[in-house]
């Protein structure tokens, strides 16, 4: 994985402190590509320019966000770290797994890998919009880790995976489909789903989380958007033409 490539997102940020950790960890290993989404108001005080140090360049360059889909709009495969072991996501990477991953993605794919608050993590909502997920297996007595101490972990399992020199035999992967993409597809499939009463309109995004699962483990190109789209448009007009039949007789 090129580190250009690589982008890292923190959502909602909470301290200055931790920020600036952050970009002394990304530079630690290379890694220059840092976005935020509605950070603390402090987020570039002394205090982040003192633990950033000589990185605080990554911080002057990062890019700000408003929410997560947002910062998620142009990258094609995302990571989530979280400790929720909830029904939808059976299937985590630990970090070594997470970079092996990452290694076999075509070099040329937009990846991101996403870490949530300091108090409370990713929420459901955001997780949601991650393809695959990340969890640090530490001890029950105290789970939680630092922001730049999780991030340490995984970068530095990237970048052990990361061979500039290495010469693949695999066929070359296709461009995967970007962030803006899946979410405008998944919400044609909601509506198209709702309108033939398969999704449950009280909890619509309980079935839809399985699809979000089965297709953000295999990784969709936009060729496949286009035809999951066009599938839903056919549903779309196949029951327009139901309710007009029924309606003339």
């Amino acid at each position: 994985m090129k580190p250009k490539n690589l982008s890292i997102i923190l959502v909602e940020p909470q301290g200055p402190i931790n920020i600036g950790s952050v970009c002394r960890t990304m530079m630690n290993f290379g890694f220059t590509q840092l976005r935020l989404v509605n950070p603390t108001k402090h987020y570039k005080s002394l205090l982040a320019k003192k633990m950033a140090l000589s990185a605080f360049t990554v911080l002057e360059n990062a890019l700000m966000f408003d929410d997560l889909q947002s910062a998620l709009s142009d990258i094609q495969i995302a990571f989530g770290t979280t400790r929720r072991f909830g029904k939808y996501r059976n299937n985590f990477f630990t970090p070594s797994g997470a970079a092996e991953k990452l290694r076999k993605i075509n070099q040329e794919t937009s990846c991101a890998l996403v870490l949530g608050p300091e108090d409370t993590g990713l929420e459901t909502k955001d997780l949601d919009l991650c393809q695959h997920f990340i969890t640090i297996p530490t001890q029950d007595t105290y789970p939680s880790m630092n922001l730049s101490h999780a991030l340490a972990v995984l970068l530095y399992e990237v970048s052990l995976t990361s061979d500039p020199e290495e010469k693949s035999f695999e066929p070359p992967s296709q461009k995967l489909a970007t962030g803006d993409e899946i979410e405008y597809m998944f919400s044609h499939i909601k509506e198209s789903l709702l309108n033939i009463d398969f999704l449950d309109k009280q909890n619509p995004d309980h079935l839809l989380r399985t699809f979000r699962r089965i297709f953000g483990a295999t990784g969709l190109t936009s060729r496949d958007v286009r035809i999951i789209r066009g599938l839903m448009s056919r549903i779309d007009w196949t029951e327009k033409q139901r309710k007009k039949s029924c309606t003339q007789t």
